[in-house]
């Protein structure tokens, strides 16, 4: 029967499949973007100190997405051209050296939480009491982190196999358990003491290891096509090089977002905590947005992976029609929403009626929302860069989006233009960005998709 499942990866009409494989995915990631809210909800009411500080550990917490996500990209990849090519036990090999790869990872942000992470607030930040919120927080979430890390493991060996119901329950269970956890925690409820940001990021770590947990469970007892022993286990070289073809680029692509970030906070500073604010605001706000298209390409994945090991060209240019269609109505939508009620959405985290931060972020939001559509394309076409084993463009395409042009550009507006003009710079950069994918995209089919 799983095996069977994984077939109509190859079989099933395309819309349908799509919709099959990618819609449990999305609502789990519709979860996970509710949790990014109600997070900064929370933190936001604790105290607006509480709120930048959580804001300025964001890039080091996407650093960490980006690690386990990435190499999971790499995973899913893999995993799904090996079953698509009918090799059944060399995928469950792939499996096993990509868990393997995310405790390599996992141990670097042990490492870093440790020893690193209230180093890395005091070069932020001069403030004192910034410095001591943001470093329990960030230390607490790094040293604890392998629960993201198997999770998402796990999540994306049922992808692999088209089985996203079992993936959306994991991650639906982590969230929610986070969710519940925040006020509990944050604020102090049931006898607990009120722990503050420790309390965010100790529910966030609570909520990782239940997924993990839940996913491991779920894989061993109903994924059986991929079901894992590491008995007699030994790295291999071959399939660790191929995990990482994908997984690395994309690693830097999403890393590349941190280091944006980074350069974001530091130019934002100059305008005030308000203006940070308003930054990491935006970036748990899109997730509503964006989350869904991550998981409509994440279910991408599987789909051109087994249509390509088994070289069904037209099945491969279908998922790719669907795809785009259904990531242009959500960015559509969303982009409606920042643009005519983005004062209701940035007044959930004001706090003690404070007006500073809807104020420039009513029109960070209108600016910004202006690259949704364009980036729908670009996060589509993204995705079958990676599916097929070509990670190395979707790298290109984020060095040069975030790097070559979104950081350039919001240095030279700020200098001369001031806080409000900063904004244009992502609209700018995904327009860029689009340009480079279509020439790529072009060269992918014309090299590898028209040979099937």
């Amino acid at each position: 029967m799983q095996e069977e499942r994984s077939k109509l990866l190859g079989s099933m009409e395309m819309s349908r499949l799509v919709v099959k494989v990618s819609v449990p995915i999305m609502i789990s990631m519709l979860v996970q973007a509710l949790y990014n809210v109600v997070d900064g909800i929370f933190v936001a009411r604790y105290s607006a100190e509480a709120l930048t500080a959580v804001s300025l550990a964001m890039p080091i917490q996407m650093l960490i997405i980006a690690a386990s996500t990435g190499l999971g990209v790499g995973i899913n990849s893999l995993v799904s051209r090996k079953l698509g090519a009918k090799r059944a036990e060399e995928a469950r090999e792939a499996a096993k050296s990509g868990i393997f790869l995310q405790m390599c990872a996992f141990a670097l942000f042990f490492v870093f939480g440790a020893f690193a992470a209230k180093p890395f607030f005091r070069f932020l930040t001069p403030s004192a009491q910034l410095q001591e919120l943001g470093g329990t927080y960030l230390s607490i979430v790094c040293t604890f982190s392998f629960g993201v890390f198997l999770s998402i493991s796990f999540e994306r060996l049922m992808q692999a196999t088209g089985n996203t119901v079992l993936s959306m329950v994991t991650q639906l269970t982590g969230a929610v358990v986070n969710i519940l956890l925040d006020p509990v925690l944050i604020f102090g409820m049931f006898g607990l003491p009120a722990m503050g940001v420790a309390g965010a990021a100790i529910a966030t770590i609570l909520g990782q290891i239940s997924g993990m947990t839940l996913g491991i469970i779920l894989n061993q007892t109903r994924n059986k096509e991929l079901r894992i022993s590491f008995r007699g286990f030994h790295p291999n070289g071959d399939l660790l090089r191929s995990i990482l073809s994908v997984g690395f680029p994309s690693i830097i692509m999403q890393s590349i977002s941190s280091v944006m970030n980074v350069a974001m906070n530091l130019i934002l500073m100059a305008y005030g905590n308000a203006a940070v604010s308003v930054l990491g605001v935006y970036f748990k706000l899109q997730s509503f947005v964006f989350m869904p298209v991550f998981g409509l390409s994440n279910g991408l994945v599987a789909i051109i992976g087994y249509n390509y090991g088994a070289r069904l060209r037209q099945r491969i240019y279908e998922a790719i029609r669907v795809a785009l269609k259904l990531a242009g109505i959500i960015m559509g939508v969303g982009m409606l929403l920042f643009l005519f009620i983005p004062q209701v959405l940035l007044g959930l985290f004001e706090t003690n009626g404070a007006s500073e931060l809807t104020q420039i972020g009513v029109i960070a939001l209108r600016i910004i929302c202006s690259c949704f559509l364009p980036a729908a394309i670009g996060i589509t076409l993204s995705t079958v860069f990676q599916a097929v084993g070509k990670g190395f463009y979707s790298l290109v395409m984020s060095l040069s989006r975030q790097l070559g042009v979104l950081l350039p550009a919001a240095w030279l507006l700020s200098h001369f233009f001031g806080l409000n003009a900063v904004w244009w710079c992502f609209p700018i950069a995904e327009v860029a960005s689009l340009i480079i994918c279509l020439a790529l995209y072009r060269r992918v089919d014309r090299t590898m998709f028209r040979n099937l």
